[in-house]
């Protein structure tokens, strides 16, 4: 349910900006808002499950899902599309950990590594497979108010999940030292840093990229480095940091987390950029936007399937192998949208490459966390979890929002005149958001190499590299 909400809005987006008059920033925010507090949640959320029980924790998480589904489902304007998918994307962060945490108790062994391929699995489908959803509801329910139902299918879902887990899942007693003071200073660093990041990544655009946002982008990362630096500093005082700093000691585990940011980044942002082109840009109805991602999902649910047995004989050569198989697939996208012309464009046309794009997604995204985290000690593997997890969803967050600013930098209405103007404006953007995703994509791939060709996965066999 939130991984599905975190594309199923792609297709509602014009829908959304035509109902409400929503604003180019508020659609980013949509989309970029829901990842930042998704991920800013994640791994607080993992810690409070270890210290306090994550039954309560998932099912707290779960109902305020729920509701902020509902107030999206009501919204009248951009202050309450904005905010209900802030709070949307904050509940998803919490109840989520609490996935991998029981995984982590229940199972053991081979069992516990299988578990983590079908979770992994998961993921990769619900990412992809929101966009048809989308669609079908706008279809179904009207265009023009439709994207209201695509909160609101959230509710009886919600509902029952919540129900569910009362009788189901295993309480018991929190299994870590609640001595640990949680870390809220670091917490309140990194949220301010990394909004302070995005926001002008998102509202710069617009004001035509003002001093102040330059200022900004450059606060933030500052706030970055004081994020690091008070992770050091809280950790010699004997307190549980938000980021263990030793996981950093591991130079492969460094720069697995940039690959994590940047593969999410590259890869996520193609349904924001597609869905506006196909529907905004060209005129198509949300179920034909839909559709013309299914072959993602398609491609990712087929080799997704497979990409834990390929891990087990070839090692990070799969990871190799899924980069590269997704550069083709982008490449492929943005090499079709810069030669044909835009009227000329059909669903025919790119169906291959985004099935391809798809393949190698499902290839790369199930065993990519486990390489990761296998590069720190057992005793990290949780904490490490986390932190990828989190990259994952501020690459989304921040790649979602650079490609959205590209996109609409080629956005210009005191130049329309006629509907050929919108789909030629919205189909340069197209070409330049997508050739922005092939390069992120190419650099995910670089990145791969950083890992180690021999890993042993943390409650798995081990895995050889050739």
């Amino acid at each position: 349910m939130a991984l599905v909400d975190a594309t199923i809005v792609n297709v509602a987006l014009p829908s959304i900006r035509t109902s409400l008059g929503a604003s180019e920033s508020t659609l980013s925010w949509i989309v970029s808002g829901y990842a930042l507090t998704f991920g800013l949640a994640l791994i607080p959320a993992g810690r409070m499950g270890d210290r306090y029980g994550h039954k309560w924790v998932f099912i707290i998480g779960g109902a305020a899902f729920t509701v902020a589904s509902a107030y999206c489902g009501f919204a009248q304007n951009d202050f309450d599309i904005t905010v209900g998918r802030l709070i949307q994307g904050l509940a998803g962060g919490i109840f989520v950990p609490a996935v991998g945490s029981y995984i982590q108790l229940l199972f053991q062994g081979r069992d516990r590594g299988k578990a983590f391929a079908i979770m992994g699995s998961v993921i990769g489908l619900s990412s992809a497979v929101g966009q048809i959803a989308g669609g079908l509801l706008i279809q179904a329910f009207g265009e023009s108010e439709g994207w209201r139902w695509v909160f609101f299918v959230n509710l009886p879902i919600g509902i029952l999940v919540c129900l569910f887990a009362i009788l189901i899942l295993p309480g018991g007693d929190a299994h870590a030292d609640r001595t640990n003071r949680m870390d809220w200073l670091g917490v309140a660093i990194l949220s301010a840093a990394l909004t302070a990041v995005l926001y002008p990544l998102i509202e710069g655009q617009q004001d035509g990229w003002p001093a102040w946002t330059w200022w900004t982008m450059a606060a933030g990362i500052a706030g970055l480095v004081l994020f690091g630096a008070w992770q050091v500093f809280f950790t010699k005082r004997g307190g549980s940091a938000l980021v263990p700093p030793r996981m950093f000691n591991h130079a492969s585990f460094t720069f697995g987390s940039i690959l994590a940011l940047v593969y999410f980044a590259a890869f996520t942002s193609i349904f924001f950029t597609l869905s506006l082109l196909w529907q905004a840009g060209l005129g198509h109805t949300a179920l034909e936007s839909g559709l013309l991602t299914l072959p993602f999902a398609i491609g990712t649910a087929i080799f997704s399937s497979q990409s834990s047995k390929w891990a087990a004989k070839i090692g990070r050569n799969v990871l190799i192998l899924g980069a590269a198989v997704m550069l083709v697939g982008l490449s492929a996208i943005w090499l079709i949208l810069s030669t044909v012309a835009v009227g000329d464009l059909t669903n025919w046309i790119l169906l291959p490459a985004i099935f391809v794009a798809g393949a190698g997604n499902g290839i790369f995204l199930a065993p990519n966390v486990q390489f990761i985290v296998a590069t720190v000690d057992n005793a990290e593997a949780g904490s490490a979890s986390g932190l990828v997890q989190t990259m994952q969803r501020m690459g989304s967050a921040i790649g979602i929002a650079a490609i959205a600013s590209i996109l609409f930098n080629s956005i210009h209405p005191a130049l329309i005149k006629s509907p050929a103007d919108v789909a030629n404006q919205f189909h340069d953007g197209a070409v330049n958001s997508m050739a922005a995703s092939a390069i992120l994509a190419a650099v995910a791939l670089v990145l791969v190499f950083a890992l180690p060709k021999r890993v042993a996965l943390h409650g798995a066999a081990p895995v050889a590299a050739e």
